[in-house]
């Protein structure tokens, strides 16, 4: 796997976490974690998210599995023939996967229609 692409994976891992985070555990202290990315010696910027604790070791146990990655063409880990993930830990992981990706979903086409209506409106 590329540093790039195992960049772009952490990173939308991390905001769907966040995501899920920000729903359902609002009533937990959440603080900021400043995940630093790293990848066969290459470095980027920290990535910023604000979670609590539970799901600040989910992104951790993550970035850990996805570094471990076996393969150079990674397929998606519901299809992965030699899963990294751990039965429970993959449990939760897909929980947060559809919770937020239905949502991130719906705010691209929500974003979508108030610019197409600024945009006819300007016209």
């Amino acid at each position: 796997m590329t540093f790039e692409k195992y960049t772009t994976e952490l990173t939308t891992l991390t905001r769907f976490v966040e995501h899920y985070c920000t729903d359902h555990h609002h009533d937990i202290s959440r603080k900021s974690h400043n995940i630093t990315i790293k990848y066969a010696g290459e470095r980027s910027e920290p990535l910023e998210a604000l979670l609590c604790e539970e799901c600040a070791e989910m992104v951790a146990y993550a970035m850990a599995r996805l570094q471990g990655c076996p393969f150079d063409d990674k397929p998606k880990c519901r299809k992965c023939p030699n899963p990294c993930y751990e039965r429970p830990m993959w449990k939760k992981l897909a929980k947060i996967m559809r919770y937020s990706g239905v949502r991130y979903g719906l705010e691209k086409v929500r974003t979508a229609m108030r610019f197409w209506e600024v945009e006819t409106t300007a016209s």
